[in-house]
Formats: C-alpha cells, structure tokens, sequence
C-alpha cells in the first residue's frame, strides 16, 4: 500500500436588458462585439484585463496542484521506482504505455508495438489503441521526442507538468463560462478563486495524475464555454461557424482521452432535447450541436480502429432516434397548450422506444459486451439487478461509486459556494418553468403573443443550457459519488453566474421594488468584491499552511517487490495477481501481466474473476490449473486483501467471491439460506501453510510484509491427466 509520512523537520497540520442597451464597461464582457463584430479600444481594454485574471488564476490553480503534489511525495528526491509507484492503480498501467513510447527506437516501432502488444494480457496479442484511450500518452511521447527538452527536463516531469498545465486550461474554460453568463469577469474571478478553494470536491489530480478524467474533463468545460457561446443571443453567422468549430474541437478532445465519453455526452443530449422540446433552441442549433456530438464519436470510433464500444453507445443510437423522429413529426411545436404536451409525450415515447430499438439491434449485430458491467452496475445500484453479480459488487462496494456524501455540501457551504449556487439555482429554475410554459402555451404562428409573451417570462438559450447542465449533473454526482468532478467545476461557474449577472438580481430587486441601474452595478460589483476579500481573509493562510507541509513518500514493501522483480525476474516471466499491482508491475518492470485495470472487455473481466480464485476457498489444484490457463508463472498474494478490513462484511474482496461462488462468508454475521459452506479452505491462507498439495503445485520465491511471491511449478504430464485438459 503507497503510503506518505510526515517528513523530517516539517511542520504538522491544524431576464436581463435586450444586447442593444448595454453599455460596455470595464469589467463586462463586451456583448456588442458578438452582436455588431465592432472593436472599440474599451472592448479591447476590458478583454485583456479579463484575460490576463483568467489565465493568471489558471496558472495559479497549476502551480498549486503541483505544489501539493511535490511536497506529498517529495517528488523530486525519491527514486524513478518510488515515482512509478505513485502513479496508483489504473494510473500506472495508463502511464507504462508513454513509458514504452519513449524507450521504443522510432516512434513507427513504438506505435507497431502498441497495435500488436502481447505483454499487457499474456497468451493475448491485443491493439492498445484501440482497447484504451491512450493517445495523449502517444502524442507526449512524440512531442518529447522532437522538442529540445531532454536534457534539463525528465520524461515523467514533462508528463506530470502536462496534466497539470491541463487544470489552467480547466479553470480559463470556467471562467469565460461564467463571464458570458454574467456579462462580468469578476464572475470569472470568482468562479477561478471557488474550483481552487474547495479542489477536495472539484479535482483529484494531484493524487491521480494519469487518470482519464484528468485529461478528459478540462476539454469538456471548454466544450460547455464554447456552447454557452454559441448559444447567445443574435450571434453573427461567421462567429457562429467559429464557435461550432472550437465546439467540434473540444468534444472531440474530450471523446478522445476518456472511455466514459459516452455517457457524458448522452447526458448532454437530453439536456438539448429537454432544451428543443421546451422551445429554447433553434432547429439548427439543435442539429449543429447533435452533428458535433456524432461528428466527434466517429473520429474517435475511426482512430480507434473502429471501436465496436462507440458504435454500440446510447447516445449514437439516440441522436439517431432524435433527428429521424424530428424529421417525419412533424408540426410538433404548434398548437393549444394541451396538443402540444400531448405531442411532446408521444415524441419522447417514439425517441426512448426507438432508442433502446436501435442500440439492442446495434449491440446484437456487433455482439457487444464491453459495456455490460456498467449497465449492470446501474441496474444493482438501483435495485433492478442481480446483486451477487462480482463485477457490479466491485463496484457497488466502493465508496467512490456510492451517493454523494453528506459532508460534500458542508466543505462547499464553508466557501460560501453552496448559498448562491443554491439561491440561483431555485429561482433560475422557477423561472425556467414559467418560461417553458409560456412557451408551451403560444401557438408556434402566433408571432405577436410570443412578443408580449416575451416581455413577461424571458430566459436566454445560454442561461437555460447552463441551469439543466448543472441539474442533470447535479443528480448524476448525488447518485455516483465518483461522477461529482463533472458537476461541482461547474457548479463554481454557474453560482458565480448567480452572483454577478443582472438576472437573478433583476427579480430580486424587482421584488423590492428599488430595480434601479445604478443599485444594480453597485449590488453586482460590490457582492462579488465582498465575497472574494471574505475568501482572501479566510483561507489565504490556510493554502499558506497546506503548501508548507511537507511529507514523503514511504513504501518500503511494494519498492522492495518492484526491485526484486526487475533484477532477479525474466523478462517474459508471466505475473497474476490484483489488477492495481499488476499494472504498478507492468509500469516498474515491464513485466507481462494476466490482467489489468482497464475493465471495458468482457473476455477480461472473466479472467479477472478466474485469477481472483487466490483469495476465495477453491482447492490447490483448480487455482493451479486457472493460472495455467492463463498462462502465469508467479502469483503474487497480498495480505492486505487476504485480510482485508478496509471493507465491511459483505464488501471486502474475499465476501464478494464466496457470494459469487455460493459460500458462505467469513465472519459472524448473517448469510442467505441458498449459500453453502466451502469444501476448501481460502487458498491465500492455506498456501502459506506449505504442505501437500500447495507445496507439491506452489513454490514461494518471494516474501516480506506485505507480499507473498509464489512460482507455479509445472505439473508432468501423469499430473496433467489426471487434473484434466
């Protein structure tokens, strides 16, 4: 288990005015360009203080997360093995492929090796780059390679300085996010200055470096800017063709570094049929922003060596439903209030049945079974689905996959984030309501009503995309803890919003009958200036404290494992074992592996739960004869699971392999009546006893702390008859 220790000597811890009224001013965002395409030298001046805030907190956010994670490890006096191990679980089996990049001797024979790679899953020859979303490590390794670096920067520097470079980029995105909304660069300020301040609950990237989402979700809030721009009002043609194509870009930049892209789109394409459905969009911006949806899939299906996974996706198969339905529906928006409802009901029927239609005949013609476990998951979580089930139990049991904790809106209120999110949000919200059913209540040719309608119930298609993106989120972070990185960046963007923009101001004033332009400018710039010297007073010092603790990195077992591996192994030599030590094996070694982390293949989720039989009651010489099958000439037993105790009864790995097998558990504690008690006892603890049959199968060749390190001996062939093909 990594672990970090105090080092020596370091000190512990304790609806707003039409586009034509506004007035350009120095801390606005100047709307007019995107109206008239004029520049005027306050436009200028206005964009560049803006600018210069923005990527001056960007960078800041950088070299805090780098900071931190410098002087959690002390990253630069520990050895390149120390370094390696750090990268956690998933983490390392995504870095080894940069790694092998750079040490292949072309970049043609790295890439040949990527595409016929037979280390990762032995007795497998598998495409790496078709599997696995590893291109940002393909396209480092190539950048390395030409740029004139290598002397004063090392290859894990300039990988880790990347990622972190990726957070400006993240924090730049919410910033222009919420100075379009709010017409305001303070609320870009301010949404920079909250996604630093509660980094607990928005990132974890300086703990888990490689992991996809690090790279995935600073292109997705550039995504989410480039649409809110796209969508505001009375934009120009020729601005609008740019927008779209930045917003081509960063979705494809998104689909392209994370395997979860998916499922992160087709929340946002139900965000834009809510959206369609209740008469915000155009039928052209619902096209364009479906078109770079499917656009963006496709290339990355194209160099994914056409991954069978993106084709058999939800959110193909629904856009597809989508725009066919809309194309033969037609007359859908007009109507008496209750006509159109009715025809809005039996739109989103023919959508979901002609959706779930296409994608079940989509997964039966490819014969898709990559995703099956999430879908699993999903159906456990909610009740719908064979709890016993090891892969969904994987996950059920883990706490990143579990409900939004409680305490997650205690750290946000401490920021002073969750009381404007919360406030903008309700009357945003109600608002959005009320719009939809003026909309809903308008006859689609009825020119004049909508006018007058207008005046009443007015929200802009930028503000209503913003609201659902932070509510479907939202319920996708309450009901997945581990998918609250996706809502809470955006959640500081859109509270920022709430606090500098005119609209939620406006209705409070209004209420208090004193809607004046000048309280308006005074409440909008005075509010945020509050807020942002509140939070400097506050916890300035406390960032002061964090960065100046200074701590270690301690792993004395898992770096003694690695070393004796590399030195004393072969080369070809075959491991099994947990799949988070496996891939620190392939990383520190090279080793070649039974199984990984990368869980989006069937055939290897199965192999998954063969090589797992170590821990559970299975006899020697069936653990013996799965490991021979996949071809593995060490087991490598953790007693950290054999005896694991970080997990409750029912959730530790051991439980969830009895259940799967129909054993009773270990432990006081209640079992189903069907279970039966196990004919053997738990191998990983049997072994260790060294008598007949173990010591006639296993012999151990590695021990300290924490691991066990045993060779399979090979069996003559009598043995072989008599134990079966």
């Amino acid at each position: 288990m990594t672990a970090v220790r105090q080092r020596k000597g370091s000190k512990g811890k304790e609806p707003g005015p039409s586009i034509q009224n506004l007035k350009p001013e120095c801390i606005t965002e100047p709307r007019e360009w995107f109206a008239t395409g004029g520049f005027s030298w306050w436009t200028i001046l206005c964009i560049t203080i803006g600018s210069i805030v923005g990527v001056s907190l960007g960078l800041l956010c950088c070299i805090y997360v780098a900071t931190l994670h410098e002087n959690d490890l002390w990253f630069s006096n520990i050895k390149e093995v120390e370094r390696e191990i750090s990268f956690r679980t998933e983490c390392g089996l995504y870095y080894s492929y940069y790694k092998q990049m750079l040490k292949a001797p072309s970049v043609q024979q790295g890439l040949y090796e990527l595409i016929h790679d037979n280390t990762t899953e032995s007795k497998r020859t598998i495409n790496i780059l078709q599997r696995m979303n590893i291109y940002q490590e393909v396209f480092l390794s190539i950048l390395y390679r030409i740029l004139p670096i290598q002397t004063y920067l090392e290859p894990i520097y300039f990988y880790i300085y990347t990622v972190f470079a990726l957070q400006t980029v993240y924090v730049f995105a919410l910033f222009i996010t919420s100075w379009l909304l709010s017409d305001s660069w303070l609320a870009g300020a301010l949404s920079g200055v909250w996604y630093i301040l509660n980094r607990v609950d928005t990132t974890r990237v300086e703990f888990t470096i490689s992991l996809r989402e690090n790279w995935s979700i600073p292109f997705f809030a550039l995504q989410v800017a480039a649409i809110t721009c796209y969508l505001r009002p009375q934009l120009k043609p020729i601005h609008q063709r740019v927008v779209l194509w930045l917003v081509f870009v960063s979705t494809f930049c998104f689909c392209l570094t994370w395997q979860f892209n998916q499922f992160v789109l087709l929340v946002q394409a139900l965000i834009i049929f809510t959206l369609d459905c209740l008469d915000f969009f155009t039928a052209e911006q619902v096209v364009s922003l479906y078109l770079m949806q499917v656009l963006s899939l496709l290339l990355v299906w194209l160099l994914q060596f056409c991954n069978s996974m993106i084709l058999g996706s939800l959110v193909l198969s629904f856009i597809v439903s989508v725009l066919f339905i809309k194309h033969f529906q037609t007359g859908l928006k007009t109507g008496s209030f209750v006509i159109r409802v009715g025809k809005l009901a039996l739109h989103t029927l023919l959508v979901l049945t002609l959706t779930f239609t296409i994608n079940y005949s989509a997964k039966k013609i490819l014969q898709l079974k990559s995703d099956e476990h999430i879908f699993k998951f999903i159906k456990a979580k909610f009740g719908f689905g064979a709890t016993r089930d090891f892969d969904a139990s994987l996950y059920l049991c883990e706490e990143a996959f579990g409900l939004l904790p409680l305490d997650t809106f205690e750290r946000l209120a401490g920021t002073v984030l969750l009381y404007p999110y919360l406030c903008t949000l309700s009357v945003l919200f109600i608002l959005l309501l009320l719009v939809a059913l003026s909309n809903l209540s308008t006859n689609g040719s009825g020119q004049a009503s909508r006018e007058k309608e207008d005046r009443t119930f007015r929200m802009r298609p930028d503000v209503a995309y913003n609201l659902l993106h932070t509510v479907f989120f939202g319920l996708l972070a309450f009901s997945t803890m581990r998918m609250k990185y996706l809502w809470t960046g955006h959640m500081c963007a859109f509270a920022a919003f709430g606090v500098c923009g005119k609209e939620v101001w406006t209705l409070y004033l209004r209420v208090l009958h004193c809607n004046t332009k000048t309280t308006m400018r005074l409440i909008r710039y005075s509010v945020p200036i509050v807020i942002l010297a509140f939070l400097y007073y506050k916890f300035w010092p406390r960032m002061m404290e964090e960065i100046s603790e200074l701590r270690e990195f301690y792993d004395p077992d898992t770096v003694e494992l690695m070393e004796w591996i590399r030195l004393k192994m072969p080369k070809r030599a075959v491991f099994a074992g947990s799949m988070q030590l496996l891939a620190g094996i392939k990383l520190c070694t090279g080793r070649i592996l039974t199984n990984h982390p990368h869980y989006e293949d069937q055939a290897l989720r199965e192999r998954t739960r063969q090589v797992y039989q170590v821990y559970a009651r299975q006899s020697a010489e069936e653990v013996h004869k799965v490991l021979g099958s996949v071809g593995a000439d060490y087991i490598v037993l953790e007693d950290s699971i054999c005896y694991e105790r970080r997990h409750s009864r029912g959730c530790r790995l051991r439980d969830l392999l009895d259940l799967a097998n129909g054993h009773i558990m270990d432990g006081p504690g209640e079992n189903e009546p069907d279970l039966v008690p196990a004919s053997h006892p738990r191998f990983c603890e049997a072994i260790k006893t060294d008598t007949p049959p173990y010591s006639t199968l296993f012999t151990r060749v590695f021990k300290n702390k924490t691991f066990h390190v045993y060779k399979l001996k090979k069996l003559k062939k009598k043995n072989k008859a008599e134990n079966g093909p």
